[in-house]
């Protein structure tokens, strides 16, 4: 993997996570550091409700993507290389097709994010101020993991050989367009959570980047997918409650 398409792919993951930690740096760090122009991340963060608001808050859920989706792609495009020592391949043309269809789902996000805004469902930064919509989130995401949607998905991700010796013949880009919207069917649900975690927060993007990750290896996804799903419906009861 040193070839220099892989340092292309690793750069761009490890530029995204820079960006994202850059703008979640906490706000008296930020204060500190304005001279060094924390100012403009803590501008890029905030939601306001023009058009300039709406494109920081597509360029935040493309960054999210773009660091917490291409990971969890790295088996399928491993798969992808591998074939291409026997046959011509664009590697590129895959991973652009892929991150496209992110691009599509976080235009989508922005635009719930904007409209949750204007209701007041969500802060500035994109946290849930509603327990309503905490534990509906949470509810829905939980459910998912038990859709037949989801398992199809899932069970493409966990065989990216089958799947792309069964749509070869589209080349990479469609077949990059095909891997996206799969993954997307494996993960939205999740990626939506980023409202009950918190948009810009560490933490959660790690640790749902990491459940992803594992969730479509094929040896240990299937442990994981229906217990998690689990947690996320009783922890959506929980919330809804408490709130009684």
């Amino acid at each position: 993997m040193g070839a220099p398409h892989w340092l292309a792919l690793f750069g761009l993951i490890l530029g995204a996570w820079i960006l994202l930690y850059a703008m979640a740096l906490p706000a008296d760090l930020r204060e500190s550091a304005r001279i060094f122009g924390a100012a403009f991340w803590e501008g890029l963060c905030t939601v306001t409700l023009d058009a300039a608001g709406f494109a920081r808050v597509v360029l935040m859920w493309a960054l999210m993507s773009a660091a917490m989706m291409a990971p969890t792609a790295l088996p399928a495009f491993a798969t992808y290389d591998d074939l291409g020592r026997s046959t011509q391949t664009r590697f590129g043309a895959l991973v652009a097709g892929y991150l496209c269809v992110w691009l599509g789902f976080s235009v989508l996000a922005g635009a719930l994010q904007m409209g949750l805004f204007g209701a007041g469902l969500v802060s500035a930064f994109g946290d849930s101020l509603s327990v309503w919509l905490s534990a509906g989130l949470l509810m829905l995401a939980g459910l998912y993991q038990f859709s037949p949607v989801k398992e199809a998905c899932l069970s493409k991700c966990r065989a990216p050989l089958t799947f792309f010796m069964a749509h070869w013949d589209e080349g990479p880009l469609r077949n990059g367009l095909r891997l996206g919207l799969v993954c997307l069917g494996c993960c939205w649900a999740l990626m939506l959570l980023a409202f009950v975690g918190g948009v810009m927060n560490l933490a959660f993007m790690g640790l749902a980047t990491l459940i992803m990750v594992i969730e479509k290896l094929p040896q240990y996804g299937r442990i994981l997918t229906r217990p998690l799903g689990l947690v996320l419906i009783l922890s959506g009861i929980t919330l809804a409650l408490r709130a009684i």
